[in-house]
Order: C-alpha cells, then sequence, then structure tokens
C-alpha cells in the first residue's frame, strides 16, 4: 500500500490520483468489502472530537489526502511527494474506468432530483457506464434495512455515498459487513457538482489551493466550517495532537 503520513494522529495514504485509481481497481479484483475516505482538513479536525470518526479512519482500507491542507501538513513533516487526490475528481476517475471495464456502481444520497440528474450526467458522459442503482440520502433507521438489501440484491462492485460528512464515512463504515461491496467511498458534494447544483473551482484556483476561497464565496454559510482550516494549520504548526 506504500506509505502512511500521520496528520493530526489522522493516518493518511501518501499517494498519487494514479496509484489511488489503480488501488481501487486492486479492491474491486479481491471482491471483498472495502472502505475509502476522502480527508480534507475539515475531516482530520472533526476527527480530532469525534471518536468514532477517528475510529473509522482508522479502520479504513484507504484514506486519500483531499484537500490542500492536509497535502501541506504531509509536506510540513518532510513528505514531499505527497499530492493532492480530490474526492470529486477520484470519483470521476473510478467512474471512467468502470465505463471501460464494466463495473458495477451504485449512487447513494444527495436529494431525488440531485442524484438522478447525476446519474444522467455520468451516463452521458462515460458511454457503457453501468449504474444498478440509486437511491436519495434521506431515510431513518427504520428504513436502513431496505437500502441496505436495495443495493446488495443490484450487486455493486463501487457504492458512491453522498450523505456529508462524517454521516457517510460513519454508515459505510457501520454497514460495510452487510454491505459487502469492494469499493464503499464516501463523495460529498461530488453528486451535487455533477448535477450543476454547486459549481466547482476554476482549475487555476484548484492548482493555487484557493479552492477553500472559492467554495465560501460561492456559499458564505460556509464560514463556521471554514474556521477549523486556520485552527488545524495552528494545530500543525504547534505539533499539538490534543
Amino acid at each position: 500500500m506504500g506509505i502512511k503520513v500521520t496528520v493530526l494522529d489522522v493516518l493518511i495514504d501518501a499517494i498519487t490520483m494514479a496509484e489511488a485509481t489503480a488501488q481501487l481497481e486492486q479492491f474491486i479484483s479481491e471482491k471483498t468489502p472495502h472502505l475509502v475516505a476522502t480527508a480534507n482538513a475539515e475531516m482530520v479536525m472533526l476527527a480530532q472530537e469525534d471518536n468514532e470518526l477517528a475510529a473509522v479512519l482508522a479502520k479504513s482500507h484507504l484514506v486519500v489526502p483531499d484537500g490542500a491542507g492536509v497535502v501541506w501538513a504531509a509536506r510540513h513533516q518532510g513528505y514531499t511527494k505527497v499530492e493532492r487526490v480530490a474526492g470529486y475528481d477520484l470519483a470521476q476517475n473510478l467512474l471512467l474506468e468502470a465505463s471501460k471495464k464494466g463495473y458495477r456502481v451504485f449512487m447513494f444520497g444527495s436529494q431525488p432530483d440531485i442524484v438522478a440528474k447525476a446519474k444522467t450526467v455520468a451516463l452521458a458522459r462515460y458511454p457503457g457506464l453501468c449504474i444498478v442503482g440509486t437511491r436519495h440520502g434521506f431515510f431513518t433507521t427504520q428504513d436502513e434495512p431496505a437500502i441496505i438489501q436495495a443495493i446488495t440484491a443490484t450487486k455493486p462492485d463501487i457504492l458512491l455515498a453522498a450523505l456529508g460528512v462524517p454521516r457517510q464515512e460513519k454508515w459505510l463504515a457501520r454497514n460495510l459487513t452487510k454491505l459487502n461491496v469492494p469499493v464503499s467511498m464516501g463523495v460529498g458534494g461530488t453528486f451535487d457538482v455533477m448535477a450543476g447544483a454547486v459549481k466547482r473551482a476554476p482549475l487555476w484556483m484548484q492548482r493555487t489551493s484557493l479552492e477553500w476561497l472559492f467554495r465560501l464565496l460561492c456559499q458564505p454559510k460556509r464560514a463556521i466550517r471554514m474556521l477549523a482550516l486556520p485552527r488545524f494549520a495552528l494545530k500543525v504548526m504547534l505539533g499539538k495532537k490534543d
């Protein structure tokens, strides 16, 4: 699996996009359930106070550095070859490979109209893609057995869960064995971007680590959540883990 970097007690895989995509395909070939997390600074900070999330990340089979903050923290510790593996891009790479190799995909989460639109976009973008099912992300505990049954009945190779952090990571971890999907990955707002409901930062902002600023300008309500970023940077620089 390669090198792992510890960022504020969270183990992150120091992996490139190409390596991450190849690793997911390896998981699919193994036909056993694997949990994949895309960790940014916000998620790492949540894990400082949320023991359940911290435990989920510790037992995840792959935790990619999704976010400039995590990449910066790794490099701050001397791991110069770490690169950002954005969850959105990783999901797109996986869908592309699925369209080429016949992997079966289930899309779970977001609002009913959003996941439906994301499916339509995916099918148009990746000819030959096999999406075996979709299900929106509004449900109660009582609905869960039926949801799990609906997913397992379609025998997907890939389950993309857009339930938001940390709900998606906890839900997938709790149900990983029952689901028995080779690759289960939390994808946050990926369906919203695919559906066109949320815009992604221009490429130059992504490349200059300013995607967080674009999100803040587009969604001012994220301001409180964004406060995690300076706290994260300060903790990393001071070497604090408490």
